[in-house]
């Protein structure tokens, strides 16, 4: 099911900067990203100068979309965890909220273990921010839709005369 784009507020965006950055400390991993299930980049830090932020956002957001086809063809409803292996560098991908994904991006710095615990922890700090600014969006989208029921075909007609 596609949602709403996300309309980032800053004091939001700074919360989910803060836990993503907490994040990519306490695991020790080379870099972290935050994307919603559109595949469009919420948040990013550590070592991410050598990684496409765009093709990462939108392939990570086809792989979850896939693996629900696969979870959905045996009974589940999702899977919200994923990992993948490889020889340098491992990806531990998790959904957030059912609406966002973390990505942690790690390699023999750190531990499967670790950022399994580090990621269960920073979910549940990123699921109320992500709570909070959808609340900030239904609330702005009541006063738009409100602001525009008051606006008249008369008022209209003046504006372009």
């Amino acid at each position: 099911m596609s949602h709403s784009s996300f309309v980032m507020f800053e004091e939001e965006y700074r919360e989910i900067t803060a836990v993503v950055e907490k994040l990519l400390r306490e695991t020790n991993a080379k870099c972290v990203y935050l994307v919603d299930k559109d595949g469009q980049l919420i948040a990013s830090t550590g070592e991410t100068h050598d990684i496409d932020a765009t093709s990462l956002a939108s392939l990570t957001a086809g792989n979850i979309a896939a693996t629900g086809g696969l979870a959905k063809l045996i009974g589940e409803k999702e899977f919200s965890i994923l990992f993948h292996e490889g020889e340098k560098d491992n990806l531990h991908i998790s959904v957030v909220g059912q609406r966002v994904i973390l990505v942690v991006i790690f390699d023999k710095r750190s531990s499967l273990g670790l950022v399994r615990l580090r990621v269960k922890k920073a979910s549940e700090e990123l699921g109320k921010s992500i709570q909070k600014l959808l609340s900030r969006m239904e609330e702005g989208s009541a006063e738009k839709e409100s602001l525009l029921k008051e606006i008249s075909d008369d008022d209209i007609e003046r504006l372009f005369n």
